[in-house]
């Protein structure tokens, strides 16, 4: 069948993709508006999430038939909040060890960069020795049934709870940023740190919450990721890099732009994988990244966190 017959299918496809995208891409633009660095062990907090919501999910669902029903919606809710929690004591963990002891000594830019890469290999191969070098599946949690079509396309169970626990996630962080005290503090910070400090913002604390709110949507972001995908100990490289290339495309420090970044890069994903092979996605997010660096390194919307509405 063509491109044109399969158009709203690859659309739901990438949507869903997309707004994982998009909520592991809002840890990556926090940190940076804020701090004005790239968090390079992200990709582990949220790889770290998605283990944590598995456990949770075995633990619930040791086995038998597929849960369905309010029994499937607080399934999925246990482990969306387990990895959310994992997430955010990962976020934290890391704040404190790998970050904060340079911010404090006012060490360069370049020794918060290699904190980052040690803490994630760290990471990485303490998962591996931990939870094994094979993927790990997760319960399936979710009827297989198609819930609704959207013109050809078929919405299963499992992309509807995505999508919308994801935009969920995605407007409520927007409204914190932009229409609460804790946001106008985190968007002070982003401004100008120094005058937020004499203005009376506790500067540290507002660094520890982004760090640990960026967390909790990686964390939940990651179990969302595994149930589809499954778990395992490096899966944090690719989805990683592939949400800050949708923070950098959005702009990255912005948060709406970071939305727009993941499901703009979902959709050019699922299409190209599509016009061309499958296995061509990865490279077409690669190939994403350079050329928005190369014509508009500011992204589409380009505007810091200290400036957004």
């Amino acid at each position: 069948m063509g491109f044109t017959h399969q158009f709203w299918q690859l659309t739901v496809d990438g949507l869903t993709v997309g707004s994982l995208y998009a909520v592991i891409a809002l840890g990556y633009t926090l940190v940076y508006g804020v701090l004005q660095l790239i968090n390079f062990a992200h990709s582990e907090v949220f790889m770290l999430g998605s283990f944590g919501g598995l456990f949770a999910a075995r633990a619930l669902v040791p086995g038998g038939p597929t849960p369905s029903g309010l029994t499937s919606v607080g399934l999925v809710a246990a482990g969306l909040a387990c990895g959310a929690a994992t997430g955010g004591l990962a976020a934290f963990t890391l704040e404190r060890v790998a970050y904060r002891p340079l911010r404090r000594r006012s060490a360069p830019r370049l020794a918060y960069l290699i904190s980052a890469i040690g803490a994630s290999g760290l990471a990485v191969n303490l998962a591996g020795k931990e939870f094994g070098r094979q993927n790990v599946p997760v319960p399936n949690l979710f009827t297989s049934g198609t819930v609704f079509h959207i013109f050809s396309a078929k919405v299963s169970t499992q992309s509807l709870f995505i999508f919308v626990t994801a935009a969920v996630m995605l407007v409520g962080l927007d409204r914190l940023v932009a229409g609460t005290r804790l946001g106008q503090g985190i968007r002070a910070v982003a401004q100008d740190s120094d005058t937020a400090g004499l203005m009376g913002v506790d500067v540290e604390r507002i660094i520890v919450v982004t760090f640990v709110i960026g967390g909790l949507l990686a964390g939940a972001g990651g179990f969302l990721y595994a149930t589809t995908f499954n778990a395992s100990y490096n899966m944090g490289f690719v989805p990683g890099v592939k949400a800050f290339t949708a923070a950098v495309l959005g702009g990255i420090g912005n948060v709406r732009g970071a939305v727009l970044g993941g499901l703009v890069l979902g959709l050019v994903e699922s299409y190209g994988g599509y016009v061309f092979q499958a296995s061509y996605k990865d490279v077409i997010a690669f190939l994403v990244l350079v050329l928005i660096l190369m014509v508009r390194p500011s992204g589409l919307l380009g505007e810091r966190l200290g400036r957004a509405a």
